[in-house]
């Protein structure tokens, strides 16, 4: 099988064989994008989102629930939903899924999902088997069953630090120190496109197409407009600690909640 080497609109590098030109029907859907960073009401809730190119969603199989089974790795494809790599995995019965690309991992590698597979790239098994500490995983699951939901953007990772009892410390790419149940699966290896904050959108047209709009300082507004507005030339913005539009304080003030269910797993944070 043909394997090329690709460049995308944002110049990332991306692998692609001929049998991805006939695309897996089952796992490529199309999805409604026009919210623009509105809710149900029309009101902006998420500033400077709208416009961008169409895209084709990629169901990602995150729960690797299909287990004891081998499969090998198809193709390295580009995703426009999210910034890593994504990889076509065969398995022997016919079955046909997307997984996040493990760092390293490439055409022909076989992956497998289970309670007694071998620390290979790629494979997910629970944190209590014979994962090693000190070991770097990827897409680890919160609560059993559900998918991970963890270390899943380009180039992140997690290190499993301790097991103890039924649960495992683990040190997240954010450098929080948790607990996580034993029984939650994980994925061996760091997530592929390491490099993607080192991208250059060249134009402004690049970040356009990436569905992101322009941003405007609040210093250069009009008070009416924002509270760090007004002022003879380029001034300051005449407070303390900068606040949103609404004088609600930002930058550094913790937004968490207090009475998060998941606050007694979190020992450092």
């Amino acid at each position: 099988m043909k394997i090329l080497l690709y460049k995308n609109s944002i110049g990332n590098l991306y692998y692609k064989s001929k049998f991805n030109q006939n695309k897996i029907k089952n796992l490529i859907c199309g999805q409604h994008n026009c919210s623009k960073g509105r809710n149900s009401r029309g009101i902006i809730t998420v500033k400077h989102r709208g416009g961008g190119h169409k895209r084709l969603y990629r169901q990602i199989d995150f729960r690797r629930n299909y287990k004891d089974i081998s499969g090998r790795i198809i193709t390295i494809e580009h995703d426009p939903n999210r910034n890593s790599y994504i990889c076509l995995i065969h398995y022997i019965d016919g079955e046909k899924r997307y997984i996040l690309h493990p760092r390293g991992a490439i055409v022909g590698d076989n992956v497998v999902s289970g309670s007694e597979v071998t620390l290979f790239l790629g494979n997910a098994l629970p944190l209590s088997t014979n994962i090693l500490l000190g070991m770097s995983i990827h897409n680890i699951e919160i609560k059993h069953g559900k998918g991970g939901q963890l270390a899943r953007a380009a180039g992140t990772l997690a290190k499993l630090i301790a097991k103890e009892n039924k649960l495992a410390t683990l040190r997240l790419p954010s450098g929080e120190v948790r607990f996580i149940s034993n029984k939650c699966l994980a994925t061996v290896g760091q997530v592929g496109n390491a490099d993607v904050n080192q991208k250059i959108l060249v134009r402004a047209g690049s970040k356009r197409w990436l569905g992101k709009r322009p941003a405007v300082r609040g210093v250069v507004m009009n008070p009416v407009d924002h509270p760090h507005g007004g002022g003879e030339g380029k001034a300051p913005i005449g407070r303390k600690k900068p606040v949103t539009p609404w004088g609600y304080s930002t930058l550094g003030k913790k937004s968490r909640k207090k009475n998060k269910y998941s606050n007694n797993l979190i020992i450092q944070k």
